[in-house]
């Protein structure tokens, strides 16, 4: 019999709806008067008129561009924030820079429920190797498994053979953190001769599990789920599986947000099943995001999830309706490409690909040298490297054979393997 984080996982669809628009007007009639910014970027609207989706549909979307915008007029977080909520939490730094305020609450990124699901439990040892250092990535899961009363052990990321020893040591039942470094932690434990069969689940978030890397740590007896996150929102969706572990269609829209997916280029819902930007509403009285516009793909799924959990699914991460692309847990956006290129004159184009090799992300910055200049790889890699905060490789291209498409960065991972 399926176990459930709490009963509001399985209300009516109807009286989740109704309730969670009712949170939203409050919310809002108490955070529009304390959040003129806020309110003014909504076009002042009366709350008590947010009374279905037709009516959110009116709000315009927030998206990063315009959040970064507000932050670089009224630092650090727009007066987006209400400060009297925020205090005694944490701020963080993604790229961009955009900053994030922690919510609130023992749980304040809402991803107790998702670790809930992929059956995590009180008195679990975890592994966490999701990065605590400036964005909140580690906080995120952390936060959400004490909730349940785990122990968890802060590895952040990187330093992969003191994690094998500290797992070997601590002999964690579950690991949090991105799809592919579990894997390579196991590795380098068989190439240590190290045992770390001590785990039996996980919950990944940050990049794509593709369908041969879930395998691969089925075969090896963990079993995987993920869900889907963002350091402004924190969870958003998340996985739910059958007895065996095997996960069920789609990821299911966590409590207290509302999620629509919209037609890129005018905003509007489109119907369900249909591809497009991802929206969501979140009812955090810290910071109130109203119609935040993720940049990414996905779609409405039909119909409630096997394990009985009533809530709206969605199909998952289906892409980036923008370029701004999902490396290793981080995002890279086309502005610290052109931040590369300023840096190095003597590079007139450049291109970065996003690709794949044995399950894990590879940046590959192409570049076309300027008229009689020598670009030096070693010296741009390292430029690279300190504006991404990720490594990559950089490749001398011929001049006129990068794309003429627009595109400064190309994602060219598979997701259907």
């Amino acid at each position: 019999m399926t176990s459930y984080f709490d009963e509001r996982e399985t209300r009516a669809p109807e009286t989740r709806e109704q309730e969670t628009f009712e949170s939203l007007r409050a919310l809002l009639d108490r955070s529009l008067r304390r959040l003129p910014v806020l309110d003014a970027w909504l076009g002042h609207p009366d709350p008590a008129s947010l009374r279905d989706r037709a009516a959110l549909a009116q709000l315009p979307v927030l998206r990063k561009p315009d959040l970064m915008q507000m932050q670089e007029s009224s630092p650090p977080f727009g007066g987006l924030a209400d400060p009297d909520a925020l205090r005694g939490t944490r701020v963080f730094m993604s790229p961009g820079p955009v900053w994030e305020p922690q919510g609130l609450g023992v749980d304040p990124w809402a991803s107790a429920r998702a670790m809930f699901a992929a059956g995590f439990r009180a008195g679990d040892v975890i592994h966490n190797s999701l990065v605590y250092h400036m964005t909140p990535g580690g906080f995120i899961l952390d936060e959400g498994a004490r909730a349940l009363g785990c122990l968890v052990f802060p590895a952040g990321g990187g330093n992969t053979e003191a994690q094998v020893d500290a797992a070997v040591r601590l002999k964690p039942s579950g690991y949090t953190g991105t799809p592919d470094f579990l894997k390579i932690i196991l590795e380098k434990a068989d190439e240590l001769g190290r045992d770390l069969t001590s785990f039996k689940r996980a919950l990944v978030s940050g990049g794509a599990l593709f369908p041969s890397l879930r395998q691969y740590y089925a075969d090896r007896g963990v079993s995987v789920l993920q869900c889907y996150a963002t350091a402004d929102l924190g969870v958003i969706a998340y996985e739910s599986s059958d007895a065996s572990g095997a996960p069920h269609p789609g990821m299911i829209v966590n409590e207290d947000i509302i999620v629509e997916i919209v037609r890129p280029g005018t905003d509007d819902p489109v119907p369900d099943g249909e591809v497009g930007e991802l929206v969501v509403t979140t009812l955090n009285p810290g910071y109130p995001l109203v119609r935040f516009g993720t940049g990414d793909l996905s779609a409405i799924m039909p119909g409630v999830s096997p394990c009985g959990r009533s809530g709206p699914r969605i199909q998952g991460w289906m892409g980036r309706a923008d370029q701004r692309t999902k490396v290793k847990g981080m995002f890279v956006d086309p502005k610290q490409i052109a931040q590369v290129l300023n840096a190095h004159p003597e590079i007139a184009r450049a291109r970065l690909v996003v690709s794949r090799s044995r399950d894990i992300d590879v940046m590959t910055l192409k570049v076309e040298p300027a008229p009689g200049a020598e670009p030096e790889t070693a010296a741009v890699e390292t430029t690279l490297a300190a504006i991404a905060k990720l490594r990559g490789t950089v490749e001398i291209a011929t001049p006129g054979s990068l794309p003429n498409d627009g595109k400064v960065i190309a994602d060219e991972r598979d997701y259907s393997a």
